[in-house]
């Protein structure tokens, strides 16, 4: 029998669900970038921004995905043995968000190059972390922390 340990929500997430999120992004941004320049694509970037959004400055809890996850998907699966901290996570909600503000900062101002590549980006990271458990945001965030606590040397 596995070793299932309780996490602190405000801290701690299940590994899986930021994993599922990132699935249901890939398949959000993918339609997204099939129907670059309709006002599909805008939908569905506005969309993927809102929910960036509010994992990355309201909370994982927050964020839609997650919601859908822990209510549906996670009931039916075994116990979490495995947790991660929800700040690695969380930045890379904010990365998102950005990328996809640009994305649409690209289609309102006519730049659908600019779009084009900000839902590339955010649709690549989407696939390393669905397909693979590689979260490009959160290895960011570990990088940032790491040089922040280096002490700097003459």
């Amino acid at each position: 029998m596995p070793d299932v340990t309780v996490c602190d929500p405000r801290t701690e997430v299940d590994v899986r669900g930021p994993r599922f999120s990132a699935a249901i992004t890939l398949v959000v941004l993918a339609a997204a970038l099939l129907t670059l320049g309709s006002p599909v694509a805008v939908v569905l970037i506005a969309i993927q921004t809102v929910v960036f959004a509010l994992g990355a400055f309201v909370g994982l809890r927050a964020q839609p995905y997650g919601i859908l996850f822990r209510s549906v998907v996670q009931p039916r699966l075994a116990p979490a043995t495995e947790f991660e901290s929800v700040a690695p996570p969380r930045f890379a909600a904010l990365v998102g968000f950005i990328f996809t503000a640009v994305a649409l900062l690209g289609l309102a101002t006519g730049l659908t190059t600019v779009a084009y590549v900000a839902v590339s980006f955010a649709l690549a990271a989407a696939f390393l972390n669905a397909a693979f458990g590689f979260c490009l945001g959160c290895e960011m965030y570990l990088i940032g922390k790491r040089m922040l606590a280096r002490p700097v040397t003459a």
